[in-house]
């Protein structure tokens, strides 16, 4: 039996690989028993993810225009996860959206050809989140996409918590995973962030959490669960959203 310690390492390298593209021991087949495990490091990862597109965001802040430094930015977080969670975002445009049976749903996120409210969703949250970004103070990017980040990536682990659409699947097997100890973890990197900027951030977690919670309930309506791709959509939207929280005037 593997010490604790050798465990938890695991489970880092399993949310590394799973959520970035980073040089890391690479796993091709994930167990959902290990991505429960792993989960949560999940915001620990999202953390990183951030704060290595502050790092390049500020690094091209010192050389070029800050729309084309916003631009690219946001190229270079999405490239480091490997667009995971976009893919998502699109399929929930065309299933959540589309007047029919959940059954029919369900069908349309697993086809892999995108329709037209994926075409027009995709391109749209992106150019948001460059907006966003842009539209960021630059007092506060430096933390503000790292919480972004872990935020994003915390709301997996509730998400997992919720009914899901394909009983048997690997959502359900995910959600089974997920241990008690899993969320405490998990919420450290979110409580120091918030902590660090202060009462804007708690405004800021508490308008995503209810956001995801409105998500839950439309994914549970419209499709009778959660789906991997309603996944994606809650970490892109919380992602944006906090962005978005800290470009509000006035707050």
């Amino acid at each position: 039996m593997k010490p604790e310690s050798a465990n938890m390492f695991d489970s880092l390298i399993t949310a590394l690989d799973f959520l970035t593209v980073l040089p890391v021991p690479h796993r091709k087949d994930y167990k959902p028993l290990e991505l429960g495990k792993a989960a949560a490091w999940f915001p620990w990862v999202g953390a990183l993810l951030g704060g290595l597109t502050a790092l390049v965001y500020y690094g091209l802040l010192l050389i070029l225009p800050r729309m084309l430094a916003s631009a690219l930015a946001v190229a270079f977080w999405i490239a480091v996860t490997g667009g995971l969670h976009l893919d998502g975002l699109a399929d929930c445009c065309d299933g959540l959206l589309y007047a029919g049976t959940p059954q029919r749903r369900l069908e349309i996120m697993k086809d892999p050809h995108h329709g037209t409210f994926a075409d027009i969703g995709l391109p749209l949250t992106i150019l948001i989140k460059i907006a966003a970004l842009y539209s960021l103070p630059l007092e506060v990017y430096g933390l503000a996409l790292p919480l972004a980040g872990a935020l994003s990536r915390w709301l997996l682990l509730p998400a997992g918590k919720q009914a899901n659409a394909r009983p048997g699947g690997l959502g359900e097997q995910f959600s089974a995973s997920l241990q008690k100890g899993s969320f405490y973890l998990a919420l450290i990197p979110v409580i120091i962030l918030t902590y660090q900027l202060g009462w804007q951030a708690i405004a800021v977690a508490a308008v995503v959490h209810v956001c995801a919670w409105l998500i839950f309930r439309t994914a549970q309506v419209r499709l009778g669960g959660m789906t991997g791709d309603v996944y994606g959509l809650v970490v892109e939207l919380g992602e944006l959203l906090v962005l978005m929280g800290f470009c509000v005037r006035g707050l």
